[in-house]
């Protein structure tokens, strides 16, 4: 059991203590094996995503998230960046999966999400992963783009768990996700992190290609609610089960920002926590287009998401900073706040082509990085973008 040390006068609705993560439980029963047997069987007509792409991934058949049998991990490392609730004062042990099953134009990400990177990963190295980061001191395992794997998840966390996992499971998500995959990790992860990017379908297919986002998404968020219910935490501010939503302002699409968190305050619950991001730049297919104006009309945006959302009566912030605590910790802002470590990317060369990085013990605003990148826009990054070797779907 995990109790916190530093207590708060936290609001008793969103306290969570004593904390077991739920994946122990379920492992005590005997039921987690059924849980991997049930998901391998999904790989051999695939239909993990809402793509069901219906390949046989098991005989390394691939179609939209060019992914087979193995999961490719592109990253592992203590992220500093994730939110305060999640990050703490020794991050959040952040594995990121290579490639996605959306094709957002915008993607930050895309070196990651659009391009083959990394390596292919059995179970028992993505496990190894794992226990290297909860040893680091990192307060969770946060799997990022994991819409498409959740099988080879499910499979790692069972060989994670006999050499002494314990902490909790963080399913960080486009919000793309298969209901019924979702219901193979019920009682496996603690805490949901969707990032509910669009409302509208024609908007989901010209930015995405995938029209029926809206509505996989709005599935996708009941059922994790279901699951795990709202966000709640230990008395030391650390998130330890529930749904922490996130969305992110994208200049012209206010309008659906508003139908998102009235959708939220009204159909999931007023108690929905949600972080209103303002990190969109214009990169990967968007090019240079907007770079000069983007960010200050994405700040106005921002501003004017944070009152609708307040407006919906939801909790949760327009950053992923200090704000976000105050409204669960009635008010007070935990000590570690603040003293957050930049990463620097590690000198010597991976030896199994997963990044990791090391942190600089100074203090800081953290960034939003998962991969080496400088914010702005290169030449040599355009012409690697133009080269991306992943084909976007037809409309």
């Amino acid at each position: 059991m995990i109790r916190a040390t530093h207590p708060f006068h936290a609001d008793p609705r969103f306290l969570l203590e004593p904390f077991e993560p739920a994946y122990l439980a379920l492992h005590r029963a005997g039921a987690l094996a059924e849980r991997v047997t049930a998901g391998l069987r999904e790989l051999e007509d695939c239909c993990a995503c809402p793509r069901n792409c219906h390949v046989n991934r098991m005989e390394n058949q691939t179609r939209v998230c060019h992914t087979g049998r193995y999961a490719r991990v592109a990253s592992s490392f203590a992220h500093f960046g994730e939110e305060d609730c999640l990050r703490g004062w020794n991050g959040s042990g952040t594995i990121f999966f290579s490639l996605c099953n959306l094709r957002c134009v915008f993607c930050q990400n895309w070196d990651i999400s659009q391009q083959t990177v990394g390596s292919e990963c059995p179970p028992e190295k993505i496990a190894k992963l794992m226990l290297d980061l909860q040893r680091e001191g990192c307060h969770n395992i946060n799997f990022v783009t994991p819409e498409h794997v959740v099988p080879q998840v499910l499979e790692a966390i069972a060989a994670a768990i006999p050499p002494g996992l314990h902490v909790p499971i963080v399913y960080n998500t486009s919000a793309y996700d298969s209901v019924d995959s979702l219901r193979l990790l019920d009682g496996i992860v603690d805490i949901y992190m969707p990032d509910f990017k669009f409302w509208e379908r024609e908007t989901a297919r010209r930015l995405a290609k995938a029209k029926d986002y809206p509505d996989r998404a709005r599935e996708a968020i009941l059922e994790m609610h279901r699951q795990v219910g709202v966000l709640k935490h230990g008395p030391d501010g650390l998130a330890r089960r529930g749904v922490l939503v996130r969305h992110l302002v994208m200049p012209g699409q206010s309008a659906e920002t508003e139908e998102i968190c009235r959708w939220l305050a009204e159909e999931v619950s007023l108690d929905t926590y949600i972080n209103i991001m303002g990190q969109y730049r214009p990169t990967y297919q968007v090019g240079q287009i907007g770079q000069d104006g983007g960010r200050s009309h994405v700040r106005r945006n921002r501003q004017a998401a944070g009152k609708r959302r307040d407006r919906s009566g939801l909790r949760g912030s327009t950053s992923s900073r200090a704000l976000a605590f105050r409204s669960a910790l009635g008010g007070m802002t935990p000590p570690w706040i603040g003293q957050s470590k930049p990463a620097r990317l590690l000198d010597r060369p991976s030896y199994d082509g997963i990044q990791r990085y090391e942190f600089a013990g100074c203090t800081g605003t953290p960034g939003y990085y998962s991969e080496p990148r400088s914010t702005t826009i290169t030449r040599e990054k355009t012409r690697r973008c133009e080269k991306a070797p992943i084909d976007f779907l037809e409309p």
